[in-house]
């Protein structure tokens, strides 16, 4: 339905005996009104709501990290891990809650050392792959850390399709890790001592003759 109303135009020159007063009419429709009914079926839903409220959150208190943790019994002497962390004070962990339940996953813990701050981890590669990185792609395409997030999900992906169970796959992994969180500054080891651990084992194998078979101990 359409609705008419008439407006006033005041227009002042230079003196008062110029005043003027123009009057015509104005069509407003319910489709241009921002406030209207039409408009308010468009605002966003609830959880809609809380989502983007969560990518703020992330924003500033998020943390995307690619572990490695040297490990004896590794294969190539380290273990690499895609984690994702939320942090906050323990007087405010229902926003920790309200990322637990937009996730549907994670867990939450005492961050180790100070036990006030408390922790919001996912690290399940699976899960981040299914449920964190959609999220970023649809509430987060503006962040400052856009860098960061691209890398992560290369790492993400490489560790889905096992990659990192070859030595070569592994160090594309490392170099990757090493590009996030400014240029892995806060990393207890070089890039150059993982690299040279992970190919410490490592013996390509010689190309075969024609004709020949290699048999492998």
């Amino acid at each position: 339905m359409n609705r008419y109303h008439l407006v006033a135009v005041v227009k002042f020159g230079y003196m008062l005996e110029q005043l003027s007063i123009c009057r015509y009419q104005v069509r407003e429709s319910l489709g241009d009104n921002p406030y209207s009914a039409a408009n308010q079926q468009e605002r966003l839903s609830v959880h809609e709501q809380k989502c983007w409220f969560l990518a703020g959150l992330i924003e500033g208190e998020g943390s995307l990290c690619v572990s490695i943790k040297k490990h004896p019994t590794a294969r190539f002497g380290y273990l690499v891990d895609a984690e994702f962390f939320i942090y906050q004070h323990q007087i405010r962990r229902g926003l920790l809650e309200l990322a637990r339940s937009i996730f549907d996953a994670g867990r939450i813990n005492p961050k180790p050392g100070n036990e006030a701050v408390l922790v919001y981890s996912i690290t399940s590669t699976r899960l981040i792959s299914e449920r964190v990185l959609p999220f970023f792609e649809r509430y987060m395409p503006f962040t400052c850390k856009k860098r960061d997030h691209q890398l992560f999900r290369e790492v993400v992906n490489a560790l889905s399709q096992k990659r990192h169970l070859n030595p070569h796959g592994m160090i594309e992994i490392v170099e990757k890790a090493y590009q996030m969180n400014m240029d892995g500054k806060q990393r207890k080891r070089s890039k150059a001592e993982v690299i040279e651990r992970i190919l410490r084992d490592y013996t390509p194998n010689p190309l075969p003759l024609s004709g020949e078979d290699i048999v492998r101990s």
